[in-house]
């Protein structure tokens, strides 16, 4: 259970009561779940003013109320379904993305809507495991929604900054997957996994500015939001396009400014979950064209070490929860 903002000391183990399915939804056994760092900045309100407001409002001002357990994405077993459903049935491996809103899969059992707005759930990919298919749909469809917006073509160059977490690991076998030459930027250690995915070419940001080299580019992603706006705008070619997943207002300002007056564009909307895409990741994992990287698995019990490991910043890919029955949290 999450009790209260801040450290990872202010989650806990807790026993809750086990939900029962509405008509149109199914309840599902949860076996893995994943710590992201988007789960990590939402348990401190580390997430920029403008976004810690509007999350304070909805979730509880002093203390987290309407939402008390976090995670965002599953794999796992329908257990039920109610008398509505008619895509899914008991037994089927299914995995999801859960969104901000409704969260919790830090959890041994949730009940999720057959078809909903703020999320997407799917059958899993024949042979993946649990811990496989459930960290994809985060970092999968976040990286899908950019990849899209950008329109890569064959043989365009793109650099992906903070290539080696949750969404980026994603992002540059996608790119690969449109045909595209790419740069991966992250740390040292996380350079061997990005030339394993495919990456073209890889930059140490600790020892080298990704973008003080005479070098341009189609499309840069910045994931991690740290590249400098202006630098970041004149290192892509005419017509580039420009991704930012985690912008600030002025990004945001800056970038319809930019999109306006040049023949570059600038995408910073957040991605929309979307049952479609999550079955699009499915069949390019079914076709061997997308897999899933994963550092550490911790049981349900240790989520707060979790916690700790993420923050760290020493990932490589993504960290999975398995849930073992008869542990809640």
């Amino acid at each position: 259970m999450w009790t209260a903002y801040g450290s990872p000391d202010v989650l806990h183990l807790k026993d809750v009561e086990k939900p029962a399915p509405k008509d149109d939804e199914i309840l599902i056994r949860i076996n893995a779940t994943t710590v992201t760092a988007g789960d990590c900045e939402l348990r401190r309100m580390g997430n920029p003013v403008w976004i810690r407001l509007a999350l304070r409002a909805y979730i509880g001002v002093r203390r987290p109320r309407r939402a008390t357990i976090l995670g965002m994405e599953l794999a796992g077993e329908v257990e039920e379904v109610g008398k509505d459903v008619t895509r899914f049935r008991q037994g089927d491996r299914v995995f999801a993305a859960t969104g901000i809103v409704r969260m919790g899969t830090c959890a041994e059992y949730i009940c999720l809507p057959e078809d909903f707005q703020d999320g997407a759930v799917a059958t899993m990919p024949t042979d993946a495991s649990y811990e496989e298919a459930a960290a994809v749909p985060v970092g999968g469809l976040e990286a899908l929604h950019f990849i899209r917006k950008a329109a890569i073509h064959r043989d365009e160059t793109v650099l992906i900054n903070g290539a080696g977490g949750t969404i980026g690991c994603f992002a540059v076998q996608l790119a690969k997957h449109f045909e595209a030459h790419v740069t991966a930027v992250d740390s040292t250690d996380k350079l061997p996994m990005l030339r394993s995915i495919g990456a073209d070419r890889v930059v140490d940001y600790t020892h080298q500015n990704p973008l003080s080299e005479n070098r341009t580019y189609d499309v840069i992603f910045d994931i991690v939001g740290k590249l400098p706006f202006s630098r970041a705008v004149r290192s892509l070619n005419r017509g580039g396009r420009y991704l930012v997943a985690n912008p600030s207002p002025s990004t945001m300002l800056r970038g319809s400014w930019t999109s306006m007056i040049s023949s570059k564009t600038v995408f910073a909307r957040p991605a929309s979950a979307g049952t479609e895409n999550l079955i699009f990741l499915r069949e390019l994992i079914e076709e061997g064209k997308l897999r899933t990287v994963i550092d550490r698995t911790f049981p349900l019990e240790q989520t707060a070490e979790a916690h700790r490991y993420v923050e760290s910043g020493r990932k490589v890919g993504n960290v999975v929860i398995t849930v073992e029955e008869g542990v809640t949290a």
